[in-house]
Parts: C-alpha cells; structure tokens; sequence
C-alpha cells in the first residue's frame, strides 16, 4: 500500500497548507472567496472558478451558454449541472439550446 507524500505549502496570504498534487489554489482562501449567496454559492470551487475564468458570473450570463458548452469547461462535472439548472428555473431562466 503506497500512501502519497502531502507537501507543505504556504499561499500568498500565508496560509500554510498541504497538497498531494501540484495544485496551486490554498483551500483556505478558496473557503474565503466561495460567495455566501447566488448561484456560484451551490457549486464546488473547480466548477465556480470554471465559469468565472470563463467570464460567466451572473446568472443571465449562464442563460447563453448550452448545457454542453458549460460541460466542456475544465473544472465543470456533470454533477453541477443540475444545480445550474435548477438555478436557472428559479431566475425563470434556462440553458441555450
């Protein structure tokens, strides 16, 4: 049984840290930045960082991209589509077809 090494890290802000990968985002500020309300607040911080590198930060921005176009995005699983989806019906919104 191998078990993986976790390097210590220290981030910008001085958080230290640990990280079995080569990932460079600090969990702690990822914990700080994650919003206490909206749509992004229902989604894991690889698919949230996903839609905003992609400029996609409001809810109607959303609206204008198809369920198949969010997918494709590095970071975004298919278990955050329902979420999306279901925040889009709440706004009275919905993916592009």
């Amino acid at each position: 049984m191998t078990t993986l090494k976790k390097n210590q890290k220290i981030c910008r802000k001085g958080h230290v840290f640990h990280k079995t990968s080569q990932c460079p985002v600090c969990p702690i500020c990822e914990m700080q930045r994650k919003p206490k309300s909206d749509f992004l607040s229902l989604l894991a911080a690889p698919a949230r960082r996903a839609l905003e590198n992609k400029g996609i930060k409001t809810i109607r921005q959303l609206s204008s991209f198809s369920e198949s176009e969010v997918l494709q995005l590095h970071g975004m699983g298919p278990g955050s589509i329902p979420k999306l989806r279901q925040a889009l019906k709440v706004a009275g919104l919905s993916f592009k077809r």
